[in-house]
């Protein structure tokens, strides 16, 4: 049970330092910087870890701030419903990227430029196989589940940090702060909060609000691979 529950963590804690930290809070927002050299390194790499194009998942990001929870928001649940979400955003993300490709395809990951979507999928497959046989088959399992995760997080945040939950501040939007989905998303569940200052590194306001997004990004700070920035 020890190799699987480190095996999952391992690939969502991975998966969620990409989406929330890079992808989130540095590339669409700038609410970290990030070092031309990490820049470079996460736009190269980023759809192999996560499955998803940097550049049209931060395309897709910046039009749902622009016209949030209005008929022209890529995936909010009071123009698609709960359910909705899930598809909503697959679909929105898929025409940002043949968007990109069109427009200029040196903005698009290699992968996604050949056609090879799914190649960073075998891949972690076959990552999977090889902790499997050296652990357990669940260990293996579990470490795809949790690098693959981003659908799953994306649609509970997308959904229910637009339905469910308090709010501290009276947005133009309906985004709402849901505490269930900021413990288990790096503080993505704090949608109020971000999109009343969405160039804060921190989602949270309040000591209590869980953002272990802004705990990373703070060790990577430390560490020297970005800087934070208050907004």
């Amino acid at each position: 049970m020890t190799a699987i529950l480190v095996a999952f963590g391992a690939g969502y804690t991975l998966d969620m330092i990409y989406v929330t930290v890079f992808y989130h809070r540095g590339l669409a927002h700038g609410a970290v910087r990030l070092r031309p050299a990490v820049r470079r390194f996460v736009l190269a790499t980023g759809s192999w870890v996560t499955g998803i194009d940097p550049q049209a998942w931060v395309a897709m990001h910046r039009k749902h701030h622009a016209h949030a929870d209005e008929p022209g928001d890529p995936h909010s649940p009071h123009q698609v419903g709960l359910l909705g979400v899930f598809r909503a955003q697959l679909r929105a993300y898929e025409g940002e990227l043949l968007r990109l490709m069109v427009r200029d395809p040196a903005a698009v990951s290699w992968c996604n430029r050949r056609g090879l979507w799914w190649l960073p999928f075998v891949l972690h497959a076959l990552l999977a196989a090889m902790l499997g046989a050296v652990t357990s088959p669940l260990a293996g399992a579990a470490w795809f589940v949790g690098v693959t995760s981003h659908p799953v997080q994306g649609w509970l945040v997308n959904a229910f940090g637009h339905a469910a939950g308090g709010r501290n501040f009276a947005t133009p939007d309906r985004s709402r702060n849901n505490w269930l989905v900021a413990a288990f998303v790096f503080g993505e569940g704090l949608q109020n909060n971000h999109h009343h200052r969405p160039s804060a590194a921190c989602f949270a306001v309040r000591w209590y609000e869980p953002d272990l997004g802004y705990l990373a990004c703070w060790v990577l700070a430390r560490l020297g691979v970005l800087e934070l920035r208050r907004g």
